[in-house]
């Protein structure tokens, strides 16, 4: 398997597109970002699109699959906000770390099946 240096040095990479667009064409509602484990959370989380790595992560392996189908040479995680100061918005700055590996994981699972 070539590295990323070596397939730079052959022609341009493509990198994946904007998550957050996509995961709007869903037109999820608060219910769905909460999912079942985050039901009675005390604030909304609606707009949080890093927790659906954890309440929707099915949606998520799907975008990166559409963006790995078009030809995405390079998949990013959904992390955008995945960090303590974007996640206190939510009082969710104890989930980070999940979110970021969760994330990671579901990237490369998408990866490993294309």
């Amino acid at each position: 398997m070539k590295t990323l240096e070596q397939l730079l040095k052959e022609r341009i990479l493509i990198l994946d597109g904007a998550m957050g667009t996509m995961i709007q064409g869903y037109k999820l509602e608060e219910e769905d970002y909460r999912g079942d484990r985050f039901a009675d959370w005390p604030s909304d989380v609606k707009g949080n699109n890093d927790l659906l790595v954890l309440t929707q992560p099915t949606i998520i392996r799907d975008i990166h699959k559409a963006y790995l189908d078009a030809g995405a040479d390079i998949v990013e995680t959904n992390t955008f906000n995945a960090t303590s100061i974007s996640m206190a918005d939510y009082g969710m700055e104890e989930l980070v770390y999940e979110i970021n590996v969760e994330a990671a994981r579901l990237a490369r699972q998408a990866c490993d099946a294309a």
